[in-house]
């Protein structure tokens, strides 16, 4: 990530942009900092010579307490996250608007309830989450294909598993009440031994220009409104 500006160098139609991370088991083969390794390079990649962007630093305990049970595992709940980034939104009162670029979707609870109070507040808020046609769940054959291509120094190679593959539609009510534990062992939800850092990289292509492309959409939209 390039370093952040001096506070006179902060344009005065500053864009916020915030990657949300997590920090959690990614099964026996990917660090506990994927979601926010991903979001942060996302961040970076895309927002690249986009001179009224302003990148935070990124919000890497969040919640994830659907990973309870597994070591490593650090949340501090949907409750707190509300409330971190509500303050942080208010915070960033001399900038245009913040665009949140999520890595981790057990945020979503908190980001909604955030996003409602913000924006009754009329403040500009927005939120970028990836999307892949197809994509498994939880460290299985996307995420390690992302992290092949960000940081394969990162991934076990040698422990490459599979987890358990059934549709999320099937899973989604165990694993809203008894949490990832109870349907993967492993922590896995997908194939992670099909990934590849060729993927990985046309997957990072483009969600970088979507990225790009919304961070360009939604400031000209709060610089006109």
């Amino acid at each position: 990530m390039p370093s952040s500006p001096t506070w006179p160098e902060v344009p005065p139609n500053a864009c916020v942009v915030i990657p949300l991370g997590s920090f959690e088991q990614h099964g026996p083969h990917l660090p506990l900092d994927t979601d926010t390794q991903i979001a942060t390079h996302l961040c970076a990649t895309a927002a690249h010579s986009i001179n009224y962007v302003v990148i935070a630093p990124p919000l890497s305990i969040t919640a994830s307490g659907e990973h309870a049970g597994f070591p490593g595992t650090m949340s501090i709940g949907t409750e707190a996250l509300t409330t971190v980034i509500v303050e942080l939104v208010r915070s960033c009162d001399w900038a245009t608007g913040v665009i949140l670029v999520h890595g981790h979707g057990g945020n979503l609870a908190a980001v909604q309830r955030a996003t409602a109070l913000l924006h009754s507040e009329q403040r500009n808020i927005a939120s970028w989450w990836p999307r892949i046609h197809g994509a498994d769940a939880h460290a299985g054959h996307t995420e390690t294909s992302l992290m092949l291509a960000i940081n394969p120094r990162s991934v076990r190679t040698n422990k490459l598993d599979t987890g358990n593959v059934q549709p999320m539609s099937e899973l989604q009510h165990e694993l809203q009440t008894q949490g990832v534990k109870a349907v993967s062992e492993n922590g896995i939800l997908g194939d992670a031994r099909t990934a590849t850092a060729e993927h990985g990289e046309e997957l990072l292509t483009a969600l970088t220009d979507d990225l790009r492309s919304f961070i360009h959409t939604t400031s000209k939209q709060w610089n006109t409104a």
